[in-house]
């Protein structure tokens, strides 16, 4: 991450990156959400019981909503109860 993106994100996540909670603005909420899904391996499928996994690890208390929002903004997405990440930054 940059050091734009770590000061618009520390408010949110605690000192180990969990998920403090959820920012209300559209903006933030979507750098939080690509923070999240550099956790998956671009094109990897996955099950998900895996997925919600990964996330509880982010964010425990609602990881639900969590995996909604990343499919709601396209980063991940979902057929046949399995789940694959399809956007946020790639590190090469």
């Amino acid at each position: 991450m940059s050091t734009d993106t770590d000061r618009v994100l520390a408010p949110f996540l605690d000192e180990s990156g969990r998920i403090r909670s959820m920012p209300a603005r559209a903006g933030k909420r979507r750098l939080l959400l690509e923070h999240v899904v550099c956790a998956f391996e671009p094109g990897v499928r996955l099950t998900e019981r895996e997925v919600d996994a990964v996330l509880r690890a982010f964010y425990e208390h609602d990881w639900v909503s969590l995996r909604r929002y990343l499919i709601d903004t396209g980063l991940m997405a979902r057929e046949d109860g399995v789940y694959w990440r399809t956007g946020g930054y790639v590190d090469v």
